[in-house]
């Protein structure tokens, strides 16, 4: 099963990279870089952020609402390998659900590719690892939470912080 989410992982990341034209691969400037060795890189749509459906906001409520309630076992190193199985599981659930049902234009379908492809890589390395590898898994699927929130327009969002 795992398998099949990674060859997701890889599809999806091909999408993101054919999809874009040449020019449109680099960062622009806002404040910081996501340099993680990608060709393809986070960008704004003309200085605004992409436009997303109802379908693509209900799964990253899920996701973010799925980590944000084992934020306190994982904070105090108190989430076991169960718990870190079934958040990767709840996850790519929602993953499957967006593939299926999430309609963006082109571009900025490209650019979500770029947020779930390190989605789906966390939910990879939270059900590989126990310990420090799975909430770095958890870690990674926050980060690129956060990076959703500042490239694309999903009101209300708030990611992923301790509290919530």
């Amino acid at each position: 099963m795992f398998a099949r989410w990674k060859k997701i992982a890889a599809t999806l990341s091909a999408a993101a990279l054919l999809s874009m034209s040449p020019g449109s691969a680099s960062a622009e400037e806002h404040g910081h870089s996501h340099d993680h060795g990608n060709a393809a890189q986070l960008t704004l749509d003309n200085g605004k952020k992409w436009a997303t459906d109802d379908n693509l906001r209900q799964s990253m409520d899920r996701i973010r609402d799925a980590l944000t309630a084992q934020l306190p076992a994982i904070h105090s190193g108190k989430a076991t390998p169960e718990q870190y199985r079934t958040l990767a599981q709840k996850t790519n659930d929602q993953i499957a659900f967006m593939a299926k049902n999430c309609k963006l234009d082109q571009k900025a379908d490209a650019m979500l590719h770029l947020v779930l492809a390190e989605i789906i890589a966390g939910a990879d390395t939270m059900t590989a690892h126990d310990g420090n590898g799975a909430r770095e898994g958890a870690e990674k699927i926050a980060s690129a939470l956060d990076s959703y929130g500042t490239y694309f327009d999903h009101p209300g969002w708030h990611g992923v912080k301790p509290g919530h």
